[in-house]
């Protein structure tokens, strides 16, 4: 068996042991996709999901100053990486747990963030996890394409955005990148969804207002939920707050009925992969050979 074929194997045996993979997606960026990322995480947690998340914004790593846990590294042995766990129990691996000086670039070809992420899926010791959610840089790249490619069964995509039409025009292409793989649409977020003023209470819809609705009425996807600029949700992001104090709790709650009622087949939990059990295998999986 050769190293692919071996790393193959790893990988269906890793991801045969989570329930629903569902990567998180925006055309542009700064929309708010690692922070909605998070949110949902801990909104999964909550309701008594246990949770990873998988961090391949390989040159933008942050997911763990979201979470409370940027000051910890990866460890682990010869083929086996584990996940930092942040203070909420949320697994989470990401580039920024490989690098003690959080400053440092990361300059990578694309090749080598194709390594990095395949020896993510395939060595990472997730564990048993009813949800991965897979944070991905902004675009249609490298990234995305590594993770739909190879990661079995993905129950499917989130699309971020905000209103404005620059975001929308980049979203509608995440949506074009997602139907041309045959990749699920879960749904569509619209954030930074107006704000509402401390003083007076007056709504204003500081980046327009109306455009996820549009596309989603254009391309027949469902619009999950619209979240307000906040700023509990910015302090939630610098380990300032408590999700159940932000104003985005009950929203993101609420998308984890569309989640779990997702077309998709539930993966058995087991220890390994076989020819007989292994549902998220592909066809041409070492493994069945």
């Amino acid at each position: 068996m050769s190293v692919t074929e071996n790393q193959s194997v790893r990988i269906c045996r890793r991801m045969d042991m989570i329930g629903r993979k569902i990567m998180i997606m925006s055309g542009k960026g700064g929309v708010g996709k690692t922070t909605v990322t998070a949110n949902l995480a801990r909104a999964l947690v909550k309701a008594g999901y246990s949770v990873g998340i998988l961090d391949i914004d390989i040159h933008g790593p942050n997911i763990g100053k979201m979470l409370g846990c940027e000051d910890n590294l990866l460890t682990g042995q010869e083929g086996s990486i584990n996940p930092v766990v942040s203070p909420e129990g949320i697994r989470v691996v990401s580039m920024s747990f490989a690098i003690e000086n959080s400053d440092e670039a990361i300059v990578f070809r694309g090749s080598m963030k194709l390594n990095v992420i395949r020896q993510f899926i395939a060595d990472v010791n997730w564990g048993n996890l009813d949800y991965l959610l897979i944070d991905t840089p902004p675009g249609t790249g490298d990234e995305q394409l590594a993770a739909a490619q190879n990661i079995p069964a993905l129950a499917g995509c989130i699309i971020v955005t905000t209103p404005q039409d620059v975001a929308i025009m980049d979203s509608a292409r995440s949506v074009s990148f997602a139907r041309q793989l045959n990749l699920r649409i879960i749904g569509v977020i619209e954030n930074m969804s107006g704000f509402d003023c401390p003083h007076c209470g007056q709504h204003i819809d500081i980046f327009g207002s109306g455009g996820a609705q549009e596309l989603c009425t254009r391309d027949g996807i469902p619009l999950l939920g619209k979240i307000p600029l906040d700023i509990q949700i910015r302090k939630d992001g610098q380990g300032q707050g408590s999700l159940a104090l932000s104003g985005i709790a009950g929203l993101v709650h609420g998308l984890t009925k569309p989640l779990s009622s997702a077309d998709v087949g539930y993966v058995p939990q087991n220890d390994g992969c076989s020819p007989s059990s292994c549902a998220s295998c592909k066809s041409d999986c070492p493994s069945r050979k």
